[in-house]
Formats: C-alpha cells, structure tokens, sequence
C-alpha cells in the first residue's frame, strides 16, 4: 500500500535542509531539562515533577516569508545505552548539557558527557579541521540559592572558561533569554525563533499561512503578520534508520555485480 503523505507531513517537507536544526539534550534525570523545554515551546512551567514521557519536540516558524524548523530531542532516556546515545549525538547540530547546581552528580555527568560529544563528532571531521562544536552548558536551579552545592568558580575552573555557560531558572525564567538566543545563533537561526521574539499560533494557522504563497494582504487578514511559530503536534522520535541516513549521508549507489561474501572477524 502507498503511504499517503498527510498535511503536516507536508508542510515538513517545505522546510529547507539548511533551515532545519536539531537541539540533542542531555543530563541527569530530574535537573529540569522538560522544564526548560517548555519554557522554550512557551508551554509555562509544571510546579510539580513529572517524569518525562515525551523525548521528541518539533516546532515549526514562518519568520520573513521562510519556514524554518527546530527540533528537540531529550536523549537522557539513553543514559544506559551507550550505542543509542552515541548515535542521538551523531545526529545533532547543537547541545544541551543540562545540569542541577545542587547536585554534584549532575555536574559531573555534564563533564564526561561533553567530552563523549568531543570524541564522538570528532570522528566525522576531517583530520586537520580545527572545528569548534556547539554545546552549551546550563545549571539550572539557580534560584535556590544556599541549596548550591557546585560553585560558579568551579563549573569555570573544570569546564573551563572558554564554555558557553548559563547558569538558570526555569521556575522563574532567570537568564532563560540569554541561553535561547545562545542557541539560536549557534544554530545559525535566525533570532526570532527565540521565544520571546514570535507569536505563537496553533499548527492550523500556520497551515493556512504555509499553504500557498501569499499576499500580505492575505496574511494580515489571517492575523498572522510578523513571526510566529507554532509547535508540531504528531512530531514523533524519527526511526533508527533516518538517523543512520542522517549520519552518514546518501545512500552510495547499488553496484551492478554482486561483491564476494567477507567474513566478520
């Protein structure tokens, strides 16, 4: 049977490869990486903890007559899967370390998990290409104050001074701007994917003013004029297989003789 391509699946397909990013979060579990999450998809903050159910989040923008597209995938589910984890890697353009200011633990997995992103990318440059990698490193919970356990002096003195760090609040949105236009630009996005920077619209809208192209007539009729965004509702984990293809690129053609079997050593 021939899949029928639905209407977002669509409107997926009109975003550029060169418009598209992919944010790879990582970190210990219950420092608030949903949390900041949310507070990116301008989706408020949950007072409660609620364990993640949830890993992959697409949200879709009409900045300038251009569509643009952020996806974000929390891979902290992975933490015991070490081939799992290195391909979600693989796969991002930029990096979300995410770690509490009152847990020590949690800093020290932000260490190890940056140098695993070093190594792991490392592997896909060239040999003499000096390439800088996009991570950025987030303390959240900064609002507790006394409750710190690790320092600001000594996040600088281990990850050094050279990281891009930001220590925050996703309760009560502390330095939360800073660290979204962060990652915007290292994506090379523009800065109205920030959230404080576009309207949001529901998915329908943004349909409708995606469907054609149209006049700003049109789009003003639509209350649409300006930069929105709107986030994906049936954004779904893409499949092993499109990660590979991610990684390594197109497919090389098939030869037209069969190669002789080798064996696995």
């Amino acid at each position: 049977m021939t899949h029928q391509m639905g209407p977002l699946e669509g409107e997926l397909r009109l975003v550029k490869p060169n418009h598209c990013r992919r944010v790879v979060v990582l970190g210990a579990p219950r420092v608030g990486k949903t949390a900041i999450l949310r507070r990116f998809l301008a989706d408020g903050f949950e007072q409660h903890y609620v364990p993640t159910t949830e890993d992959f989040y697409s949200k879709l923008y009409h900045i300038r007559g251009e569509a643009y597209q952020i996806d974000l995938l929390d891979a902290s589910k992975e933490r015991d899967f070490p081939a799992k984890r290195r391909l979600s890697i693989l796969t991002g353009d930029i990096f979300l370390l995410v770690f509490s200011v009152d847990d020590r633990e949690s800093f020290n997995e932000v260490h190890s998990l940056r140098d695993e992103i070093v190594v792991a990318k490392s592997k896909l440059t060239k040999p003499k290409e000096n390439r800088e990698f996009p991570i950025i490193i987030c303390g959240n919970k900064a609002d507790l104050g006394s409750e710190r356990t690790v320092s600001r002096s000594e996040i600088c003195k281990c990850l050094g001074r050279d990281s891009t760090l930001f220590e925050v609040s996703a309760k009560d949105t502390t330095n939360l701007e800073g660290l979204f236009e962060a990652l915007v630009e290292l994506g090379g996005l523009p800065t109205e994917t920030c959230p404080s920077l576009h309207r949001d619209i529901s998915i329908r809208s943004y349909q409708a003013l995606r469907s054609r192209i149209r006049s700003k007539r049109e789009i003003r009729a639509l209350a649409l004029d300006g930069p929105c965004g709107a986030v994906h509702p049936l954004a779904r984990r893409p499949s092993f297989n499109s990660d590979l293809r991610r990684v390594m690129g197109p497919t090389t053609p098939k030869r037209s003789r069969p190669i002789d079997k080798c064996q696995i050593q």
